[in-house]
């Protein structure tokens, strides 16, 4: 029979937010596995600086991303329109391991590289049309730890804040974009090099 920790493991951790669905397990990817991850990735990985729009302008986003899945996952975002590159061998295992974990797939991934605390996404929500009623949003994060940040909409006092560590994974499913924005904050720390990865389910 399957212990405490490991019904822990497998089902992740439940944060406790009004209209929201949101999983978090700490330890995804081994330390070991999860360094190997983010050297591959960070040495691999085409990454690309990009225009989005703000308010009506464009400007160059403070993180370099590379966009990875299935042919017709196309996505736009901020005034953009991503079009996939092939998945590699990290990335199908990583969709492997989170969709074991979460019980859900995926069909496309966005790469962020935040290269120190100057780097950051302002807030947002994931919401976009091609990611359906619900989006699912599978958060993988390797690499320097660095501030997550979640607040309602309307309710002021629904809001979360959690430090993102080496080798996690955080699920927001449900309705939780259509009620919560998110942001990761620029610091003045020194921070090192961090890669996010979130996988996405894009509909055609």
């Amino acid at each position: 029979m399957p212990t405490q920790q490991h019904l822990w493991q497998h089902e992740g951790e439940r944060l406790s937010l009004p209209d929201a669905d949101i999983r978090y397990w700490r330890r995804a990817f081994a330390g070991d596995e999860a360094d190997s991850l983010f050297a591959t990735l960070r040495a691999t990985t085409a990454w690309e600086a990009e225009n989005i729009v703000v308010f009506g302008q464009r400007h160059l986003a403070p993180r370099l991303v590379a966009w990875h899945g299935d042919q017709n996952a196309a996505y736009t975002y901020s005034g953009t329109c991503h079009e996939p590159r092939a998945w590699t061998p990290e990335l199908l295992g990583i969709r492997t391991r989170i969709s074991e974990l979460t019980g859900h797939t995926f069909n496309s991934v966005l790469l962020n590289l935040y290269r120190d605390g100057r780097d950051g996404m302002g807030w947002h929500a994931d919401d976009e049309r091609e990611l359906g009623l619900n989006p699912l949003i599978a958060s993988v994060s390797l690499g320097a730890a660095r501030r997550f940040k979640l607040r309602h909409r309307v309710n002021k006092d629904a809001a979360l804040t959690l430090d993102l560590e080496h080798g996690s994974l955080l699920l927001m499913s449900g309705a939780t974009q259509h009620h919560y924005v998110h942001s990761v904050p620029k610091t003045a720390r020194v921070v090192a090099e961090r890669i996010n990865l979130t996988y996405r389910c894009v509909l055609d």
